[in-house]
């Protein structure tokens, strides 16, 4: 079955791209327009088995976000905070929307991420996981998955692992299409606010302590 997945993923991601192109250049010329170079960014996550890779994603902060995050005292620089003023204008609908997410069917068609799954995490903050958070890494990142229906940025991180470890022992197609379904039900939906992440945080700081 997930020779399955993997195959509906890559040929759902390259006609995903076909169809939705002139979205594609819309958006980045939105960004230009709103907030100049670059549209398009690419993160380091850790994929499968936390092997890291490039996550392509359209730019929905300033383009100095990560110190903007440090002159702003945040402990956590790749954290949101609620009305997070790095957030451009096109930032906020591209977010809500989740139309940040969609240069990342690149990422399907070349085999790093899957449609469905849990969302990629930092490299940096892979470093600091458990034995038991490293359940998630047992299966491609998604786009979606099932703690982005399930919260998103308003839960907490332990909480998002144990949605995802339970991802991971029940998946089914069908708990993907479901998944799928969900997302698109979520879209232009309110703005979230988000939970501070204190574990990453803490996790962090013993790191450098220790």
């Amino acid at each position: 079955m997930r020779v399955v997945k993997a195959i509906i993923d890559r040929l759902t991601a390259a006609v995903a791209l076909v169809l939705l192109s002139p979205l594609l250049a819309a958006v980045s010329l939105w960004i230009w327009l709103d907030d100049g170079r670059p549209a398009l960014i690419a993160q380091e996550r850790a994929g499968k088995g936390g092997k890291p890779f490039r996550m392509l994603k359209f730019r929905t902060m300033v383009v100095d976000a990560i110190e903007a995050g440090r002159r702003l005292g945040l402990e956590d620089p790749w954290g949101l905070v609620p009305d997070d003023p790095r957030i451009t204008r096109s930032g906020r609908f591209l977010r809500r929307t989740s139309l940040d997410e969609l240069p990342q069917l690149l990422n399907v068609v070349k085999g790093q991420m899957s449609l469905v799954g849990p969302r990629p995490d930092l490299v940096e903050q892979v470093a600091n996981y458990s034995e038991r958070d490293r359940r998630r890494l047992a299966v491609l990142p998604g786009i979606t998955g099932w703690s982005q229906v399930h919260g998103r940025e308003e839960i907490s991180w332990p909480e998002r692992f144990e949605q995802d470890a339970w991802y991971v022992e029940h998946w089914s197609l069908w708990l993907d299409v479901k998944i799928v379904i969900a997302t698109f039900m979520q879209l232009f939906r309110s703005s979230e606010a988000p939970v501070e992440d204190k574990m990453n945080i803490e996790r962090a700081r013993a790191r450098e302590n220790g």
